[in-house]
């Protein structure tokens, strides 16, 4: 049944080429709105908080700070309305899936920045 599920995936599902990215990193999505008949391009710059999943089904977090609330948003990688993906900063984490940022505010909230 799995082997099914990936040739069904693998033929038919687009795949976007996009910049590699993890946790940690700094990025901006850009993705399409529509609103009515109209469609806008919007963009969500923060920080990568996880990346989940594989495939068609892979989608990652996005965090940033709107104010003084944080906010997050989730993206599927193979959403038909992004557009492109720019990596602003990579960032140097330990782990795989930052949780702990969201409890973090001020200077603790820093990334280290991996210089390339």
């Amino acid at each position: 049944m799995e082997s099914l599920i990936k040739f069904v995936q693998d033929e038919f599902v687009t795949k976007k080429e996009f910049p590699k990215f993890s946790a940690g990193d700094t990025i901006t999505v850009y993705y399409e709105i529509k609103e009515g008949e109209k469609t806008r391009t919007q963009f969500f710059k923060g920080v990568v908080i996880q990346r989940r999943g594989t495939g068609a089904t892979e989608t990652f977090t996005i965090r940033k700070m709107s104010g003084t609330v944080g906010v997050e948003r989730i993206f599927p990688i193979n959403l038909p309305a992004l557009q492109k993906i720019e990596v602003n900063k990579k960032g140097k984490v330990r782990r795989s899936r930052i949780y702990y940022f969201r409890g973090l505010t001020g200077k603790k909230a820093r990334i280290k920045e991996v210089r390339s």
